[in-house]
């Protein structure tokens, strides 16, 4: 398969064309191969091949599986396989290599997927951009000069290019929404429980983390949660299946909503960039032309409180994490291996008492508890993703001196101040990739569905896609 034919489908139309023996998943390894050899040098999205894990796939995949021979990408931290290094971004834990897969790797793979390598991100995917000093920055490819997002900002980067259809990536504070609006893509952030997280954890960042993938199309996006949702064994989330498959509903036109919108900022965040504001408004009339009725509104949240709580939940996380990870590799957590603000967090969370622990969870009920109360007023809220378009590489430095872990996460929360606030509520949310700006960076909007709503989500991203088509929109940076 030529290149130029590669990129012009999606992962559902490549397994297609596996399962109907027009083309063999070697010769889609074979192009995914290639396109990384041919753009990843200026992108720096993918940072490492994973070819023994890539023949395993070829070998082991069910002809039947919805994604058999698809290449795909793994991010460097979340979802693991054995035999893969997942290094975390971190030179504290490079080399690292789980010698089991996670329950979603293991869904991934019964989905037929092909791993052909890992995408880039930031030290311990603690940033809403993609720049480590393991890894160095991942390039946007509509402006090589851009930040990606993050912290799925490789995968984003890829899919965005032409690497690969569909690669994973994870959402403790907007990391799949984020890079999604920065390059250009679709990204759906499910509700906490809606994919498995075990067997290590029960729930990422104490619930703030979900897993999911970025995508160029709607479909493909609900297909591949159809493959992997719904509880492994010991999990404490039960979440209700929906009444039909993800791909259905996103194939269908949704009912008339009632979707709410909003261009101000919470309470003490900064201002919504004009070119942001713009973005929602023309999504709102779209909307309003699609026959659903639109009107002004957003919920009372504190900016300053959505940052405390993911200071105060996720430090204590990762200083968790870190000493586990210390003890597995007979080492000390030291500031010498880690990025600044890392070092931040984990001191934080060190000095944290369990009640300030406690106090910091019973915030994160009464923004979910916030949240739950609007959404009985609408049944979406559409948003910004960012404060702004994509910044420029350097702005948001991990290894900048002098920041404590409240500076660090206002910094990143003023960037994405819708984001995160739907990591405490365990909300989805999904960033649709509907519009550029003048000069051709692309700017997501945010649409969020009460707890356990994919299915109207999908179903109105698909009409959205239908009626304003985005996957024939290329960066500069385009596999050709």
């Amino acid at each position: 398969m030529k290149l130029c034919e590669y990129v012009t489908y999606d992962a559902l139309d490549l397994a297609e064309l596996v399962r109907s023996g027009e083309v063999s998943a070697e010769e889609l390894r074979d192009a995914a191969l290639l396109a990384i050899e041919q753009v990843n040098s200026e992108l720096n999205a993918v940072i490492g091949l994973t070819p023994d894990e890539t023949e395993r796939a070829l070998r082991g995949r069910a002809r039947a599986a919805p994604f058999s021979g698809v290449p795909f990408l793994l991010k460097d931290i979340g979802a693991h396989m054995a035999s893969v290094p997942s290094e975390l971004g971190s030179r504290f834990a490079k080399g690292l290599t789980p010698p089991t897969d996670t329950e979603l790797a293991a869904r991934f793979k019964k989905a037929g997927l092909v791993t052909v390598g890992r995408t880039n991100v930031p030290e311990f995917g603690d940033n809403v951009s993609t720049e480590s000093l393991l890894y160095g920055p991942a390039h946007n490819p509509w402006d090589l000069s851009r930040s990606t997002g993050g912290s799925s900002g490789g995968a984003a980067a890829a899919v965005a290019a032409g690497i690969v259809p569909m690669a994973h990536g994870n959402d403790g504070g907007g990391s799949i929404r984020v890079p999604a609006a920065c390059c250009g893509v679709f990204g759906m952030k499910p509700s906490r429980g809606r994919n498995p997280a075990g067997p290590q954890y029960d729930d990422l960042i104490f619930g703030l983390g979900v897993e999911h993938v970025l995508t160029r199309t709607v479909r493909d996006s609900a297909a591949m949660l159809d493959a992997t949702h719904g509880a492994d064994a010991g999990a404490r989330y039960l979440l209700p299946s929906p009444e039909t498959t993800y791909l259905a509903a996103c194939e269908r036109d949704p009912k008339p909503l009632r979707i709410a919108f909003s261009v101000k900022p919470s309470e003490g965040a900064p201002e919504i960039d004009a070119l942001c504001q713009q973005a929602v408004l023309e999504t709102a009339r779209l909307c309003e032309s699609l026959g659903h009725h639109v009107f002004e509104g957003a919920p009372y949240i504190d900016h300053d409180e959505v940052c405390a709580i993911f200071r105060d939940v996720a430090s204590p996380f990762m200083t968790a994490s870190l000493r586990t990870l210390a003890e597995a590799l007979d080492k000390e957590v030291t500031a010498d291996e880690l990025e600044s603000t890392t070092w931040a967090i984990f001191t934080h969370g060190d000095r944290m008492s369990a009640a300030e622990f406690a106090f910091a969870i019973g915030n994160v009920n009464a923004v979910s508890r916030k949240l739950g109360q609007f959404f009985t007023t609408c049944d979406l809220w559409l948003s910004p993703v960012l404060s702004r378009p994509t910044v420029k590489l350097g702005v948001l430095d991990a290894n900048e001196k002098g920041l404590d872990a409240f500076q660090w996460v206002r910094k990143m929360m003023d960037y994405a101040p819708f984001c995160a606030m739907f990591n405490g509520s365990g909300q989805p949310a999904m960033s649709v990739p509907l519009h550029q700006t003048p000069d051709g960076l692309p700017v997501g909007v945010q649409f969020a569905a009460p707890f356990g709503d994919e299915s109207t989500l999908f179903s109105l991203a698909g009409q959205l896609e239908r009626a304003r088509p985005w996957a024939e929109r290329h960066p500069e940076v385009f596999v050709r």
